[in-house]
């Protein structure tokens, strides 16, 4: 694989034939590589990519596998998937072929990940390392599927970590409360009644406009999301399909978003009535945290202290994952131990009736 020093630029570049996929034989250049290392390692795994073969390397595939599933997944979720594979995945599988990686290799990258500690001594959370699993898992499957890979070499290890968090921070009815009486801006106040009040998702709140609003029915339309991606904010659209919904919301909620709305000068009806990045809203939530006297709490604990709350109130859970737009497997498994108490309730009511 002879790479070739471009004297003007001080690069090198790589020049080449292969074969594609219709058998027609083409010639490939690629230039702007700082190193004839870099050039050569480009050249080899673009000629793995085109073999397709569980003797290509696991970076060749891995970089298969991102072009296939990019144009089917939501650019958002893409930008998370592909950080997370080519910075745990990747760097340790990456010269292998993927035909000699075995269940072993897979436990030792196991213990690799359970051992990794941040700067400030932190291990990965569970819920992350089940991410970073499930990741290799995909691309294994990948290539068994669509590149003659023999099988999954991950399915003799078993998982890492755990789909679900243990504990999912919330606030009770009175402790929110709490939280208002030190939020005194009227913006701000608007925002997190939404967020409480509604369930709705941080991202979903930041992108409502007017349009989205009605206020003869007193309903939030919930059609689009506003996320960071790639260095700016787009709005884009929800996380699932069953993220489009409808939530009614009560009157006085109704009110105080009209009288938001009021306050905005020449308001279109297009336009965001929360014009804030996800930054601003975090400082928000940590000065409201602090001048309430009360833990710090993420932004999305919001979302689970709504559904916690609908719980309390006996709504069921088919009816709560329309309203937060999931599904009723989810809500069950993950915030069906919100209200332990919600048990004994159960049996002291099966007990009223062998006791009549």
């Amino acid at each position: 694989m002879p790479s070739y020093k471009d004297s003007e630029k001080n690069t090198w570049y790589c020049k080449f034939y292969y074969q594609d996929w219709t058998g027609k034989r083409r010639q490939k250049l690629k230039r702007g590589f700082l190193t004839k290392r870099e050039a050569a390692a480009w050249e080899r795994i673009f000629l793995e990519k085109q073999q397709g073969t569980p003797e290509m390397s696991f970076q060749a595939l891995t970089e298969l596998y991102l072009e296939d599933v990019k144009p089917r997944i939501k650019e958002s979720t893409y930008e998370v998937k592909s950080g997370v594979i080519r910075q745990w995945v990747t760097p340790y599988f990456k010269d292998k072929a993927i035909i000699s990686i075995t269940p072993n290799d897979i436990r030792t990258w196991h213990t690799v990940l359970l051992s990794h500690r941040s700067e400030a001594g932190k291990p990965f959370s569970q819920t992350y390392l089940r991410n970073i699993d499930r990741q290799l898992v995909a691309i294994f499957s990948y290539a068994v599927k669509y590149h003659n890979l023999p099988r999954n070499p991950h399915d003799q290890t078993g998982y890492i970590g755990k789909p679900f968090a243990n504990r999912l921070d919330f606030w009770t009815l009175e402790q929110f409360k709490q939280f208002m009486t030190a939020i005194t801006k009227p913006e701000r106040h608007a925002f997190f009644n939404t967020l409480y009040y509604t369930g709705i998702r941080c991202g979903e709140c930041l992108a409502l406009t007017p349009d989205d609003i009605d206020l003869d029915k007193n309903t939030i339309s919930i059609t689009k999301t506003y996320v960071h991606l790639k260095g700016k904010t787009i709005t884009t659209s929800p996380k699932t399909a069953n993220s489009v919904r409808v939530v009614p919301i009560p009157q006085f909620l109704a009110d105080e978003l009209k009288t938001h709305m009021g306050r905005i000068y020449a308001l279109e009806n297009d336009e965001r009535i929360f014009p804030k990045s996800d930054d601003c809203i975090h400082r928000w939530m940590r000065k409201g945290c602090k001048d309430a006297e009360l833990p710090r709490m993420r932004i999305h604990a919001l979302r689970h202290s709504h559904v916690s709350l609908l719980i309390e109130l006996g709504f069921p859970a088919l009816l709560i994952a329309e309203r937060i737009g999931d599904n009723v497997e989810m809500i069950n498994r993950i915030y069906g131990h919100l209200y332990p108490n919600r048990h004994a309730e159960v049996a002291d009511k099966l007990q009223a009736l062998v006791s009549k």
